[in-house]
């Protein structure tokens, strides 16, 4: 099964979750901005993606935004950011899908449809 964090008024969510109901695919639900990943997560969901960490990061959203992360992520180190990250789920770009061996940000049905 796999693990899908995602925001509830997030519309890229909703279309996730509508993919994933209408191809009958199990899933666990995580409100990511209730629980969300850890730095232990983040660090083990980094290193399987095989992106950069600046990748997590949800660029479009207000928190993004408000912390002026477009000038600071920078000059930041790996750790730092996935301190950052873990600190709000906010912050992370949605969904998030942790499945055996495989991790995917945002819903991109192409990708998705080979990873699922």
């Amino acid at each position: 099964m796999i693990t899908v964090y995602c925001y509830e008024r997030c519309s890229t969510c909703k279309k996730a979750l509508k993919w994933l109901d209408e191809k009958g695919i199990a899933y666990d639900l995580k409100d990511i901005k209730g629980e969300h990943p850890d730095e232990t997560l983040l660090r083990e969901a980094i290193r399987r993606s095989g992106k950069d960490t600046r990748k997590f990061f949800n660029t479009s959203g207000m928190l993004y935004r408000e912390l002026e992360l477009t000038k600071k992520l920078p000059q930041m180190t790996a750790d730092e950011q996935i301190a950052l990250l873990a600190s709000d789920g906010m912050l992370v770009k949605r969904p998030l899908v942790l499945g055996d061996g495989f991790v995917l940000l945002g819903f991109k049905e192409s990708e998705w449809e080979e990873k699922l």
